[in-house]
């Protein structure tokens, strides 16, 4: 059995530890606000450019339309870009976005397609490495930028694009956790590459018919690659409103927890120091009437 003093040092590292959990759960939750209101913020801008692609796009058919649009013409080489957070303590934020895109990856490999993997975030790396090492070719570290911007993403875009052009890959698909609520984000997976313009809003013209100057193929010419820039940094920032959500409930879990340990903690001590005195008390008695 632990000795009292043991079990004094055990009750203050409880306390210190929920000390520092209670201070990251406060530090996550001013951090959580200004982080979700730049996702949403972010949404109106990539839905309006949703909208005026697929605008475009009704116009557009056949050798005209742009690759970034049509596509290759086949789906055998997949790009799978896998955006998780650059810390922990967020509990299963991360591995749940890894989870979905490893279920994606390994159905892939099970129809014969040959994948890769650019992944955006320190914690999206390890599990991915064990598991298809060979098939990364590129990790992006964002632990040391202060704040999301296009400058950000663009490095991203660019090098998904370049794939592309170069003919490595036919589709490009995005995992990150789309936040929805303090408690709820899902892992999705968005086609990035060719572009989708099913079930984007589309702009009721009233009738009207647009001259485009210049032609629709010129204008998407220059939005699908800015289109994918801003969908991989609305995607940043929904990983990082969704990762302070998580953060701040997994600390005020473990803030809990370390509140129900200490109670714990503190009985067993009073109870085995009440035992201590009581004994000592039993051998100060046995000692009296043996005299």
């Amino acid at each position: 059995m632990a000795s009292l003093k043991d079990m004094r040092v055990r009750i203050s590292s409880v306390k210190a530890t929920q000390k520092i959990t209670k201070a990251m759960q406060m530090v996550a939750a001013a951090k959580l606000r200004r982080s979700q209101d730049a996702a949403q913020n972010a949404r109106p801008y990539a839905s309006r450019m949703a909208a005026v692609i697929a605008n475009l796009a009704a116009g557009v058919s056949g050798d005209g339309a742009p690759r970034l649009l049509a596509g290759t013409g086949s789906d055998r080489r997949h790009l799978i870009v896998v955006a998780a957070a650059d810390r922990g303590l967020a509990g299963g934020f991360s591995s749940s976005i890894v989870r979905a895109a490893r279920d994606r990856i390994a159905s892939l490999l099970a129809e014969g397609k040959d994948v890769k993997i650019i992944t955006v975030g320190k914690k999206a790396l390890p599990p991915l490495r064990r598991l298809y090492g060979d098939r990364i070719i590129q990790s992006y570290d964002l632990s040391a930028e202060r704040s999301l911007t296009l400058s950000v993403a663009q490095p991203i875009a660019d090098h998904i694009i370049s794939l592309y052009e170069a003919g490595d890959v036919d589709v490009v698909t995005l995992f990150f956790s789309r936040f929805k609520s303090v408690v709820s984000q899902t892992p999705v997976g968005q086609q990035l590459i060719p572009a989708q313009v099913e079930g984007a809003p589309v702009t009721d013209l009233q009738g009207a018919t647009y001259e485009y100057e210049p032609s629709e193929e010129g204008i998407l010419e220059t939005l699908l690659p800015r289109n994918i820039t801003v969908q991989v940094l609305s995607a940043l920032l929904e990983n990082m409103a969704g990762f302070y959500a998580s953060q701040m409930t997994a600390m005020d879990n473990a803030t809990r927890n370390a509140g129900d340990m200490i109670k714990g903690l503190t009985v067993q001590y009073n109870r085995t120091r009440q035992a201590q005195i009581t004994k000592e008390l039993i051998e100060i008695i046995s000692g009296a009437e043996a005299l």
